[in-house]
């Protein structure tokens, strides 16, 4: 395992939950996991654990090119991370406005959706 790897894997659980990530890693196959690999080193190794913007800055960053790029389906892990990320349900909403103005107002309307429903599944 490399240090990339272990890193990755300390700030993917800091920000998804032990659960979310414990669920990932049970799911990984012999075909996925080189995929796993890449995101855990890349994404999480490198790019979040970073400590050049704050992990709310992240978050809010990550949720808005989501949004802009229609990649819909990852918003409401985002939205559950954010109980982790210290980025508040105002500040979605303040990401999902600025979608609307730069990228559309039909994508900030589905993620606002998406949102609304995982911050009530949340509690």
């Amino acid at each position: 395992m490399s240090d990339k790897f272990a890193t990755g894997m300390k700030v993917r659980r800091k920000v998804l939950g032990d659960a979310h990530v414990d669920r990932a890693e049970a799911n990984k196959t012999a075909l996925d996991t080189p995929f796993q690999t890449l995101i855990t080193e890349a994404a999480w190794g490198t790019v979040w654990a970073s400590d050049a913007i704050s992990l709310r800055e992240r978050s809010m960053l990550t949720l808005a090119l989501l949004a802009a790029t229609g990649n819909f389906d990852e918003i409401p892990m985002h939205i559950r991370a954010t109980a982790n990320t210290g980025a508040s349900q105002e500040d979605v909403m303040e990401v999902f406005q600025h979608v609307a103005i730069y990228c559309g107002v039909p994508k900030a309307n589905h993620a606002i959706k998406l949102a609304k429903q995982t911050f009530a599944e949340m509690g």
